[in-house]
């Protein structure tokens, strides 16, 4: 008797969750698509071995300018 009521209460739970109307909910989802465009590489992503790297090839360009300008001068 016990079984046949546990039984009864269980497939009577089962019947009613399975009846529920489910909410189905629409979400939208905008993706927009931006070009970015950098004119150099930005200080950020560069470690400073590179940003010194970059200031010390200015400098030695520069004193190495001077002297082929010096060395133009002697003619």
């Amino acid at each position: 008797m016990k079984r046949i009521f546990v039984l009864s209460i269980a497939v009577a739970a089962i019947s009613i969750t399975s009846c529920r109307d489910k909410k189905e909910t629409e979400t939208t989802e905008v993706i927009r698509e931006v070009r970015v465009e950098t004119t150099d590489e930005t200080p950020e992503r560069e470690g400073i071995l590179e940003r010194t790297a970059k200031k010390v090839d200015n400098e030695v360009n520069k004193e190495i300018n001077e002297e082929i300008d010096n060395i133009g001068d002697d003619n």
